[in-house]
C-alpha cells in the first residue's frame, strides 16, 4: 500500500480525495487544510480519513509515503520542498512552482532525496489528447504547420496569478507532449479587464524549433466555455473539442502546390476528403494521472507528466510574462530541460 496525504481542499482537492480513495493499493491517510469546514466536509464522506490543520503533522508522519499538494501557486515551493526534504514523494498541482528557479530547486531536492516529484498536468492523461499525440507521432497528419487553441470561460478569477499562470499550463503541457519539443520563442498580448494588473485575457504566440507555430487564447472573461484546439498538418487536420460528444475529428483536407507546368505558374489545389470521428476510450484523466504517480513511486519510472516537463512549462509562462513586460515583444524561452520519453 502507498499511504497518501492531501494538502489543500479547495476547488480541486475533493476530486483528488475521491480518486485517491478509489486507487488500488493506495490509502488516503490524512487531509490537511486551514479551514475546519473543509476538513469536516471530507470527514463526513470519508470517516476513516484523518484531518489536520497543521502541515507539519503531514511532514512529520513517517507512515505517509506521498504528499499531494493542491494549494495556491505561491505556496507550492515551500510546501513541496518541506515534504521532499522529509523523504516523501510529492505530487504538485500545476504549475509546479511560481518560477523556474523554484521549480529547478524542487527537482534538485527530489533528486538528492531519491523521491518522485510530479507536476499535475492532468490533460496529458486525457484519452483525446493521447490519441492526437499518437496521430502526430505516427506521421498521419504529416508536417505540423500550426496549432490554434482556445481555452476560455466565465471565471474562475484567481487571486494570486494571471490567466496565463492559471490556464496556460494546460495548453503548454499539451503542446509539449504532442510535439516533443519546447518552443524557442514566445510573444503575448494581455489585459486585466476586471482586476487591474492581473491579466484575465491573453493571446499568446509560440514558435517551435521544428517550424511549427501555435496560437493560444486564454480567458476568464468569455460568455461561454470553450475548449477547442485545431491542429493543421500537411496531410490531415484535427479538431479537438473537449466539450463535445465527438472530442476528436480528423479531416482529410489540405492544400497542394503541384509542380508548375510552365515557368512562373503556381496554382494551388485543395483537397477536401472524409471527416472521421474515431472512438475515444472513456477514462478519468485524474485517476490515470494519480495511477502514474503511484507507479513511479513503486517502480522508479519517470511519469508522463515529469518534473522536467513541469520546469519547461514554467519557463514558457515566464517567457509570456517577459513578453508582456516588454510590450509584447518576441522573447527567447530558456534552454530546454532533458525530455523523458512519454508513454
Amino acid at each position: 500500500m502507498t499511504r497518501f496525504a492531501i494538502v489543500g481542499l479547495g476547488y480541486w482537492g475533493p476530486n483528488l480525495v475521491r480518486n485517491l480513495h478509489e486507487l488500488p493499493d493506495a490509502e488516503l491517510v490524512t487531509v490537511c487544510d486551514l479551514r475546519p469546514e473543509a476538513l469536516e466536509s471530507i470527514q463526513r464522506r470519508y470517516p476513516a480519513v484523518g484531518t489536520t490543520q497543521d502541515f507539519q503533522d503531514v511532514v512529520g508522519d513517517d507512515s505517509i509515503d506521498a504528499v499531494v499538494i493542491s494549494t495556491p501557486v505561491s505556496t507550492h515551493h515551500r510546501l513541496a520542498a518541506a515534504a521532499l526534504s522529509a523523504g516523501k514523494h510529492v505530487f504538485v498541482e500545476k504549475p509546479l512552482a511560481a518560477s523556474s528557479a523554484e521549480a529547478l530547486d524542487l527537482v534538485e531536492i527530489a533528486d538528492r532525496n531519491n523521491v518522485v516529484l510530479m507536476p499535475g498536468h492532468t490533460f496529458l492523461y486525457s484519452p483525446p489528447v493521447m490519441l492526437i499525440r499518437d496521430l502526430i507521432r505516427s506521421g498521419e497528419l504529416g508536417e505540423i504547420y500550426f496549432i490554434s487553441t482556445s481555452r476560455v470561460n466565465l471565471g474562475l478569477h484567481q487571486p494570486d496569478v494571471s490567466v496565463a499562470w492559471d490556464l496556460g499550463p494546460h495548453d503548454f503541457s499539451i503542446l509539449r507532449y504532442w510535439l516533443g519539443e519546447t518552443p524557442c520563442h514566445a510573444s503575448a498580448l494581455a489585459r486585466g479587464c476586471v482586476i487591474p494588473n492581473t491579466p484575465d485575457v491573453a493571446f499568446i504566440n509560440l514558435e517551435f524549433p521544428s517550424g511549427t507555430v501555435a496560437h493560444v487564447e486564454l480567458s476568464w472573461l468569455a460568455p461561454s466555455k470553450l475548449r477547442r484546439t485545431t491542429v493543421v498538418g500537411s496531410q490531415k487536420m484535427v479538431v479537438y473539442d473537449d466539450t463535445s460528444s465527438e472530442p476528436v475529428r480528423i479531416f482529410d483536407s489540405g492544400a497542394v502546390l503541384p509542380n508548375p507546368e510552365t515557368f512562373g505558374e503556381y496554382k494551388l489545389t485543395y483537397r477536401t476528403g472524409d471527416i472521421v470521428s474515431p472512438r475515444v476510450d472513456a477514462a478519468e484523466p485524474l485517476f490515470r494521472e494519480l495511477e502514474d504517480f503511484q507507479n513511479a513511486i513503486k517502480t522508479g519510472s519517470t511519469p508522463r507528466s515529469s518534473a522536467h516537463l513541469g520546469v519547461e512549462v514554467v519557463r514558457m509562462i515566464e517567457a509570456v510574462d517577459s513578453s508582456l513586460d516588454s510590450a509584447g515583444s518576441r522573447v527567447s524561452i530558456g534552454a530546454s530541460a532533458p525530455h523523458a520519453a512519454a508513454a
